[in-house]
């Protein structure tokens, strides 16, 4: 059977952040002048975001009084500029139940028991405590306290493939095993009021979610009344240029991300090349074999510029625009949300091919391809959406398969 993922599950935070109400309040922040103004409402409306979601209340979102919004807001007008503790310590309250409701929307998704995981990989880069989300996922779950632990941390929006080729290295290895891999970050626990343009693009742009999957290797068999996605290859490459233009390091006042304009340029200018070895070689040929294409959102004007880079079509490029269109860029768990949809859509043929992107501080891209392997036996209903109590409807633990320049303007296009 080989190293299959069986199984994706997700999870966002309640409060629901309208674009429109969010850009409105950054706009009324006290030293917002007029330049200020215009690069926040070129980044919030040229970003093809129309929601995201966040653990903290207070940014004008649909939710009225939301845990942690003291931490952040003044009368849910102001804008606070916690401490990096301060806003680690929400990370440390927040993380861990979000973490455990993919877990369990993807464990249930994959008819697999939390007795049966032996190895637990975890990504974020948005907060750090220890002993952390890995551990406390064995804790809460019930997984076997022999399960062996691995975090993959601060490697930014990339990080998912890093877990899953890990994941996917650890089953073939060691046959039998059941992986449980989550990615889960908090991006908006490091939002501020800004005139940089970096600063605001980061305010239009990130939200807070989580996405694990389950990924196993025979003779662990899988549920074959759904579909699975055959793990293929990985691969890791750095643009020739981009050091400078993305990173993400720690302030005093939360981590910093610098994300330049010049970042959808180089990933346009290089995607082709980069991309070839994953396609046999040659992207302009290779890529009319792909059925599924799986490009992380970093924000609209990076899916531009691959759909431009790889000349892929309006459909190729659906699931990525509409992730990002329904919950902003959730940094690594992001790709995940994307997979989910692809392994939802019961109109793709059996043994279609499925390839994935990623972009990382550096520039890194990160690839995958996969094979979607369609049920054999008969349709399982779809697992109703869940919160971390176990309530259905609200937005926490809601399945994402559902249809879901340094200038402002420049990068949020």
């Amino acid at each position: 059977m080989g190293t299959q993922i069986l199984a994706i599950g997700t999870a966002v935070p309640s409060a629901r952040l309208a674009q429109s109400r969010t850009r409105d309040f950054f706009a009324a922040q006290p030293g917002v002048d007029r330049l200020t103004s215009r690069l926040i409402g070129a980044a919030f409306d040229q970003s093809a975001i129309d929601t995201r979601y966040s653990v903290i209340g207070g940014l004008d979102s649909d939710e009225g009084s939301i845990s942690n919004s003291d931490v952040f807001t003044e009368g849910r007008d102001l804008l606070r500029s916690p401490s990096t503790g301060e806003r680690n310590l929400v990370y440390r309250r927040e993380a861990p139940p979000l973490s455990a409701a993919a877990a369990r929307d993807a464990l249930e998704r994959a008819g697999v028991s939390a007795s049966d995981v032996t190895h637990v990989v975890t990504a974020s880069c948005t907060g750090f405590f220890a002993p952390g989300p890995d551990y406390l996922l064995v804790r809460e779950l019930g997984i076997p306290t022999s399960a062996e632990r691995t975090n993959i941390g601060f490697m930014g929006c990339a990080a998912a493939f890093p877990a899953l080729r890990s994941a996917a290295r650890i089953a073939d290895s060691q046959p039998g095993s059941v992986i449980l891999v989550v990615c889960t970050e908090l991006c908006s626990l490091h939002i501020r009021s800004s005139r940089d343009p970096e600063q605001i693009v980061a305010s239009a742009v990130f939200g807070d979610g989580s996405a694990a999957a389950i990924v196993a290797s025979d003779p662990m068999p899988a549920r074959r009344s759904a579909p699975v996605l055959d793990v293929g290859a990985f691969s890791t490459a750095l643009t020739s240029e981009g050091e400078a233009d993305m990173d993400w390091t720690i302030g005093d006042y939360g981590f910093e991300m610098r994300l330049t304009a010049n970042v959808p340029r180089i990933i346009g200018r290089e995607v082709a090349s980069v991309v070839g070895p994953m396609l046999g070689g040659d992207a302009s040929g290779g890529v009319a074999d792909i059925d599924a294409w799986a490009v992380h959102p970093g924000g609209r004007s990076v899916l531009d510029r691959v759909q431009d880079g790889l000349g892929l079509s309006e459909e190729a490029m659906q699931r990525s625009r509409s992730v990002l269109r329904e919950y902003g860029n959730m940094s690594s768990a992001t790709i995940l949300f994307i997979l989910q949809r692809i392994l939802a859509d019961d109109a793709m043929p059996d043994g279609a091919t499925v390839a994935g992107l990623c972009f990382g501080p550096g520039l890194t891209v990160e690839t995958a391809r996969f094979t979607r392997v369609a049920a054999r036996t008969e349709h399982v209903a779809e697992v109703p959406e869940t919160d971390v109590t176990g309530a259905t409807g609200i937005p926490i633990g809601a399945a994402a398969s559902a249809p879901a320049t340094n200038s402002a303007s420049q990068l949020a296009r």
